[in-house]
Order: structure tokens, then sequence, then C-alpha cells
């Protein structure tokens, strides 16, 4: 059967296999260095201009959309990693951080924050 359940998915911006607008959340590593913090964030095939990223009140949040790999339609036989709209926020530990450099490693993004207390 072909269908384009991967378009619409997109379109609607949620993944296919949740109810709309529940998205879903990366996992993210904090590491404490001696300059600050390391925030690892597991995006694998996310763009960097499909994510945002806020540093403030004890927290970082980040947010975007990981878009199908193809605009056409597809016949899907399986399905594992998500797709749409993601966003995750957690606790900082104590302290005041701002973000000092960003970059993409591995299908990770990479946050590192200096502390500035």
């Amino acid at each position: 059967m072909w269908w384009d359940a991967a378009a619409q998915a997109d379109r609607r911006g949620d993944a296919f296999w949740l109810t709309p607008g529940s998205g879903w959340e990366p996992p993210i590593d904090v590491l404490e260095t001696a300059a600050g913090l390391l925030v690892v964030v597991a995006l694998p095939g996310v763009r960097p201009g499909d994510m945002e990223i806020i540093v403030g009140n004890g927290e970082i949040s980040v947010g975007g959309t990981r878009r199908w790999p193809t605009d056409g339609p597809v016949r899907v036989h399986r399905v594992e990693l998500p797709h749409g709209h993601f966003g995750r926020r957690v606790p900082l530990p104590q302290g005041r951080y701002q973000l000092a450099g960003r970059e993409h490693v591995d299908g990770c993004l990479m946050l590192t924050l200096r502390r500035l207390d």
C-alpha cells in the first residue's frame, strides 16, 4: 500500500503515531566541566536551522522539528525514529550560564555553556 503518511505528519508537525501536538523528547546529557557545562542532545537527522535553544531561568530548552528524509509518497516498512516537533526542557545545576558554543557532532547537538558565577 502506497501512502504519504510521512509527508502528512511533517505538514501537521507531529509524528503520525503520536496524538497531534504531543511531540517527542530527545535524550539529553548534562555534564559539568571546569568552565561550565556540556549539554549533549541526541538529534540525528535534525538540521541546525530546524531547532531553537533557550538558556535561562535555571534551565535549558531545546525544540524544533525532525523532518522526514523524503518529500514524496513512501511505503513505510518500519518507523522507529521519531519525526515532527520535539521539545525538551531540563533544569541546570545551580548557577548562571550562558550559551558559549554550539556544534553538531555524530548526530548530536553539543552545547557549551559558560558559567557566569
